[in-house]
């Protein structure tokens, strides 16, 4: 079995990524490069999520294999090992053969880091730009990108300067890449705490207003009015746009050079814009530059990118506006078939879609009844509790995981009670649902955030190539401090524990963090407790 779980979990996370890809892009119309970088910035990270606690395991049985083989004459060397349990040392059933996991671990984390701070950042330029040739796209890319790459040049040289200009440390390669991960860490921790601390709250309380019939639909209705209103701006501003593509498709004739450009443009148009536009064309005519005054190639790609952008708005206000119609059709069914005595749920629209005839065959109108009339309600109370529990867990953890004597993490204190027995599938459950929490917590967060129409994750197929760039740049931001902070909670972590056992594969790859110890002694100790605050906020 050795090795057998690590590449079932590869595959199962790839197949989960592209789910969830093809859930929110569009693989007909979009770039297959935007894809194909989507889809490798979100594996990585879910990878990062699902391989950590058979790291964990794996880690703890090395550690008691090691202490087992150990005698006090030879217990001064790197390692001071625990006491050997009177219990053999089990090899977990998905153990991972050394080697393996810090090769793994490395091609994974700096895959992740040059997608987020160089390739991911330069796409998301090329995929917004209005140029009508891959030079244009490119040079536009760089120009736009220059003042992003020398920001983090800035910062880089600020931790570079602290480290040179210290006696204490004699600047090595090992060190300047610890700094480098130090630097990315510390930004990606200060986006984590602000998402979780919305996450732990938002979560359990959204699962407990999806309880209450009344509250669901008149939200429903609040969105519909708020979407009918972004509908309206959508289609007015479409409406300008094509206007202005009108007017410029009549003064650019078919013999102006710059005409290839005005087709680059109206291939992006709606299908009824370019049949109107098309029939208020003229034949062929001469023009004539001292005459007529023609708009410059790039107000023409300040146009492209206006109307690539007006076009797929106005798709996406359609398709969310046709979805939470059916929504709110769903819930007045609800309401309505609550006082039913026959106990057969009636729908008053069917869905135009057709039903998959196994679950028709299953979920038939009573048991359809049971589940939304008297099941669902109590089945989201009780996961709301779950949840609620969870997030206490986390805040407590969040503020006291750096206290070692006693030990008031509580999900340090699990752990280490499954350690002594060496329960290993107790140990990678506890690690899993731990971890798989927190990154809920924070990815569900990235999922609904909404930064002023430019970067919005929407489902069925309606989320950009930039939003969906954007959400790769934030997922390999957000994942390895996320992990560190995990190890952090579960005393994993020997900067956290203060112990010299041995560390996990994912810790030894990011290096001591002592060659900053303003940061590893303060910043990733204290600046976590600030969830707390958040946690507030959010819930009033």
């Amino acid at each position: 079995m050795s090795g057998a779980a690590l590449g079932l979990e590869i595959v199962f996370v790839f197949f989960l990524a592209l789910f969830l890809l093809h859930r929110y892009g569009d693989f007909k119309k979009q770039h297959r490069l935007v894809i194909v970088a989507t889809l490798l910035a979100w594996y990585l990270c879910f990878l990062i999520v699902f391989i950590l606690p058979l790291d964990v395991s794996t880690t703890i049985y090395n550690r008691c294999k090691h202490a087992a083989n150990s005698s006090p004459a030879e217990n001064n060397g790197s390692y001071v090992t625990l006491a050997p349990s009177k219990q053999k040392c089990f090899k977990p059933w998905s153990y991972i053969p050394d080697g393996i996991m810090p090769i793994f671990w490395r091609v994974v984390y700096w895959t992740s880091q040059f997608l987020t701070w160089i390739l991911l950042p330069f796409m998301q330029s090329y995929a917004r730009s209005g140029g009508f040739s891959i030079t244009g796209k490119i040079k536009t890319a760089l120009i736009e990108n220059a003042i992003y790459y020398g920001t983090y040049l800035l910062i880089f040289g600020a931790f570079l300067i602290y480290v040179a200009v210290n006696p204490n440390f004699n600047l090595q390669w090992n060190q300047l890449q610890t700094i480098g991960i130090a630097a990315a860490n510390t930004w990606g921790l200060f986006l984590l705490v602000l998402l979780l601390g919305y996450g732990l709250v938002e979560i359990p309380r959204s699962h407990w207003n999806g309880a209450k019939r009344g509250y669901l639909l008149m939200k429903t209705y609040f969105k519909a009015a708020k979407l009918m209103t972004e509908k309206a701006d959508a289609e007015e501003n479409l409406e300008d746009i094509m206007e202005e593509v009108r007017k410029v498709s009549e003064s650019i004739k078919y013999n102006h050079p710059l005409r290839k450009c005005v087709d680059t443009i109206l291939k992006k148009c709606p299908t009824e814009y370019q049949e109107r536009m098309g029939r208020n064309m003229d034949d062929y005519e001469d023009f004539d530059e001292r005459q007529n005054s023609y708009p410059s190639e790039k107000s023409l790609a300040k146009l492209h990118k206006q109307v690539i952008y007006s076009v797929q708005r106005h798709r996406r206000t359609q398709v969310q506006w046709q979805i939470l119609l059916e929504q709110a059709f769903y819930l007045e069914d609800v309401a309505k078939n609550e006082s039913s005595a026959t106990r057969q749920f009636v729908h008053t629209f069917h869905s135009q879609e057709p039903e998959n005839k196994i679950i028709q065959y299953f979920y038939t109108p009573t048991v359809e009844w049971y589940w939304e009339c008297l099941l669902r309600p109590w089945f989201y109370r009780v996961l709301a509790v779950v949840l609620a529990t969870f997030s206490v867990i986390v805040v407590w953890s969040e503020c006291t995981f750096f206290s070692t004597k006693p030990v008031l993490s509580l999900f340090a204190v699990f752990i280490q009670l499954a350690e002594k027995t060496y329960n290993y599938i107790y140990i990678e459950m506890a690690c899993f649902l731990t971890i798989f929490f927190l990154s809920i917590c924070v990815y569900s967060t990235v999922f609904r955030i909404r930064v002023f129409n430019y970067y919005y994750l929407a489902s069925h197929h309606q989320t950009d190539a930039y939003s969906l760039l954007f959400s790769g740049m934030l997922f390999c931001r957000l994942t390895p401090p996320l992990c560190l902070n995990f190890l952090g909670l579960t005393h994993m972590d020997a900067t956290i524990s203060h112990k010299n056992t041995q560390p996990t594969a994912y810790t030894s790859i990011m290096g001591s963090m002592r060659v900053l110890s303003f940061i590893a002694d303060g910043f990733y100790i204290y600046y976590p407790m600030l969830v707390v605050i958040l946690c507030i906020a959010t819930y009033f």
